[in-house]
């Protein structure tokens, strides 16, 4: 028996309009079992909803910039559309919050309104990246930019959590990013963390990792702080786009290359979208 799921979705975090969110929306819809609560201003949402009933529009008339100060901006404009999505879910009138608005205001508005969970420090913000051996969890990449110890051991437990219980993995091994394997390499930060994951028995902890092994798979959850995540995100998307910019132009600068480029095209699309931030 299948149940209904009801998403809160920010309708105004789009860099490209309300217009592509809805069109989302209607289209998840359509393949069933789906409602959405779309959060944003009553009269521009209406008319792009009125013919799908299972979407409903909540008026929310406040917008957080992406120049505004996250935090404050969520406290001072509870009628936001991001904050709106979050209380819905605090309110229980939905399971999900879904938002393409600055990464910045998501994460405030849901400290605002959602809390963290009993014990957790502080909030990470987890991204799977693809690797040879399917997709690896890297966290923090944002939230947190200069952590303690104890919240990157903590961490390391969120990534697990989220490795074994979304992507399926079974007892994922633990890395800590640092600029060499062996123990004591790193960073103050990286050696006070080391010996917290390496005596607790509950993690699969692996040692230390560097950069290179995040895209062959080395491990399934790779821990950092959330300035170092961030980099690390970036120069894998700049790096990515740069790759198959390459691979584009070496498959129409000649004949060959374009006949290559034909044969190869069913393999290069799937692995383009794979990295496509």
């Amino acid at each position: 028996m299948s149940t209904t799921v009801t998403v809160a979705l920010d309708a105004m975090g789009s860099d490209r309009g309300a217009d592509v969110i809805v069109a989302g929306a209607r289209d998840a819809v359509a393949r069933g079992d789906l409602r959405v609560l779309v959060c944003g201003p009553s009269s521009l949402l209406e008319p792009l909803v009125r013919d799908v009933p299972e979407i409903e529009v909540v008026h929310a008339p406040g917008l957080i910039a992406h120049d505004e100060e996250p935090g404050r901006a969520a406290r001072e404009r509870e009628d936001s559309s991001v904050v709106t999505c979050m209380r819905l879910v605090r309110e229980g009138r939905a399971q999900a919050a879904v938002s393409a608005g600055p990464t910045g205001a998501v994460l405030a508005a849901g400290l605002l309104e959602l809390r963290r969970l009993p014990g957790v420090l502080r909030p990470a913000i987890v991204q799977p990246l693809p690797s040879w051996k399917g997709p690896i969890v890297v966290l923090d990449i944002g939230a947190t930019p200069d952590p303690r110890p104890n919240q990157l051991h903590q961490f390391a437990h969120m990534g697990s959590a989220f490795s074994a219980s979304v992507l399926g993995v079974h007892e994922p091994r633990v890395g800590l990013l640092s600029n060499g394997h062996e123990e004591g390499k790193g960073n103050r930060l990286v050696i006070d963390s080391y010996r917290l994951l390496a005596d607790d028995d509950r993690l699969r902890f692996a040692g230390n990792i560097e950069g290179r092994d995040v895209p062959f798979g080395a491990v399934d959850v790779v821990v950092t702080d959330g300035f170092t995540g961030n980099v690390v995100l970036k120069l894998l998307e700049g790096t990515g786009a740069w790759l198959f910019d390459e691979i584009r132009q070496a498959a129409t600068s000649s004949w060959q290359g374009k006949l290559g480029g034909l044969l190869l095209r069913p393999k290069r699309l799937p692995s383009r979208d794979k990295v496509n931030p």
